[in-house]
């Protein structure tokens, strides 16, 4: 009888192995072959965010470890939590009350943690898609308040900007509802010219353009500008001048720059070509007709 039963045990284990046993490896193998081909494919993604033109490489290097170390993370977790339930239900273990457990847990945690999670949500797809980063130029909509500064580090849950008064704002990234970047692609720097009433506006704007055509071929300023300057016309008519607007386009890093320079040249320009600017008028004194 000892033998007989000896048998059956053995014949039971040689079943289950030849059934669940082989479907647990197989779980396994599968396991393991998905995370290998996640790991190759979030190296090619962090190899193509690396690639991203951005303020410095060691800053762009450092946004793309950010965002693959998170990516992997999650995809470890999800393929191994999906791996285990697998096998768990090869031995026949109710997953029933796990499952429901884990559900009960996962909402307590996600009332308790919502803002936690939403601030790493969006840090995340900030960091994916390169909305800003350190040393750009940034206003921010935090829940109905502008905030506008320098970026001076960006992490998956808060941002940190500091204004120009000085402050330090650390701004927990779902809280941004808008973002404007100063600091992306180009800008355009834009300044209004007021000369007199007196002045013909057409001889106006052939001493600007003629300015401006020295400019562009100016070494000096060699790569300031992506286009112009040039003379948009005449923007409005003031009470005592005649307000002429120019742009050009710039990097956003030198907008400032750009436009005090056309501000100097122009004034220089208008001094020796006797273009009279309009001052300050007068008390008491009228208008020009």
């Amino acid at each position: 009888m000892t033998g007989t039963l000896a048998d059956h045990v053995d014949l039971a284990s040689r079943d289950w192995l030849l059934s669940h046993g082989i479907r647990i490896a197989l779980i396994l193998v599968i396991t393991l072959a998905v995370l290998w081909l996640a790991r190759l494919a979030v190296r090619r993604m962090q190899r193509r965010l690396e690639g991203v033109e951005s303020t410095t490489q060691e800053l762009n290097l450092q946004r793309a470890a950010t965002v693959t170390q998170a990516l992997s993370y999650v995809i470890r977790v999800v393929v191994m939590t999906v791996s285990l339930l697998l096998i768990l239900g090869e031995f026949a273990i109710n997953l029933g009350p796990l499952i429901a457990g884990a559900g009960i847990i996962g909402v307590a945690l996600g009332f308790g943690a919502q803002t936690l999670v939403r601030d790493f949500l969006s840090g995340f797809f900030i960091l994916l898609e390169n909305q800003f980063g350190v040393g750009d130029v940034i206003t921010v909509n935090v829940q109905g308040q502008l905030v506008t500064g320098k970026v001076e580090a960006v992490s998956l849950r808060t941002t940190d900007i500091r204004s120009f008064d000085g402050t330090l704002h650390t701004v927990p990234n779902g809280n941004i509802l808008y973002t404007g970047n100063k600091s992306k692609g180009w800008a355009r720097a834009i300044v209004d010219v007021g000369v007199t009433y007196g002045e013909n506006s057409d001889r106006v704007r052939g001493v600007l353009e003629e300015l401006f055509e020295e400019l562009r071929t100016d070494h000096d300023l060699e790569g300031w500008f992506f286009g112009g300057p040039n003379v948009l016309g005449v923007e409005r008519l003031g009470q005592y001048d005649l307000v002429f607007r120019v742009v050009a386009e710039t990097r956003p890093s030198k907008k400032p720059d750009v436009e005090r320079v056309l501000r100097q040249r122009i004034a220089h320009r208008f001094q020796e070509r006797g273009i009279e600017i309009p001052t300050a008028p007068v008390v008491g004194g009228a208008p020009p007709p």
